[in-house]
């Protein structure tokens, strides 16, 4: 058998992303999410996840979309005092792991202050799979006893991680009907691999915040209509 986990990213972005995160799980194979914690939206997503308490729900920390939480964050904000781009980020300005590991802290206890019992962490634009910023990620995983994303086959060393492989390619110009079909000639048998995915239905808030947009609906569609084979169980 193969067990999977579909985790939907970006839950708190918009209430068109958290509604279609929740019906990909009422109504489809999606069975874990994680959330942005410092998006405007993130109160409507923890009283949705608080409706719906088998859906597992981790923590996408966050450094490249929206406001910090905390405030001296000199090196991680730009002129206007948001996150820097991810393109910035990657320039050759310097930035604090000091700054991002009290930032990414901020974000994991606002998450605890709900009530909410984390599955796990993640990182929005796959920030946290890094070199660099690595060692910040291992102190958090260790500091609240929380597994992490691989990086495709790649484990965070020395955490322990979500699953033996993520996939990263439902997205884009990889949305397909067959997705799911096609698992199991691309999967070992008793592996357990973690999808990631965007399901959303279109909102002005998403449509001003992400360049991914109309392809969440096609995302929905599949996470809502697709059969997983009988060798293919959700974890």
């Amino acid at each position: 058998m193969i067990k999977l986990i579909v985790n939907a990213d970006d839950f708190g972005l918009s209430p068109g992303v958290n509604h279609g995160i929740i019906d990909g799980y009422k109504y489809g194979i999606v069975n874990s999410t994680s959330m942005m914690m410092n998006m405007d939206w993130i109160e409507h997503a923890v009283q949705l996840a608080k409706d719906h308490q088998n859906l597992r729900v981790g923590i996408h920390l966050v450094l490249t979309c929206g406001w910090p939480l905390t405030k001296n964050a000199s090196t991680l904000v730009n002129e206007h005092g948001s996150f820097k781009s991810l393109s910035e980020l990657g320039s050759k300005a310097k930035v604090s792991l000091t700054e991002i590991e009290h930032e990414w802290s901020a974000q994991i206890e606002r998450f605890l202050e709900t009530g909410l019992k984390p599955s796990h962490l993640d990182s929005h634009h796959h920030i946290h799979t890094l070199k660099e910023l690595q060692p910040v990620v291992k102190q958090l995983s260790k500091k609240f006893t929380l597994p992490v994303r691989r990086n495709g086959k790649i484990p965070i060393e020395g955490v322990e991680s979500t699953a033996d492989i993520s996939l990263f390619d439902f997205y884009s110009d990889g949305v397909k009907e067959d997705y799911f079909y096609n698992l199991s000639s691309r999967l070992e048998d008793g592996i357990t691999a973690e999808i990631m995915c965007h399901p959303a239905y279109l909102d002005n808030t998403l449509l001003s915040m992400s360049s991914y947009t109309f392809k969440r609906l096609t995302e929905l569609e599949i996470l809502t209509s697709t059969k997983l084979q009988e060798n293919i169980i959700l974890l």
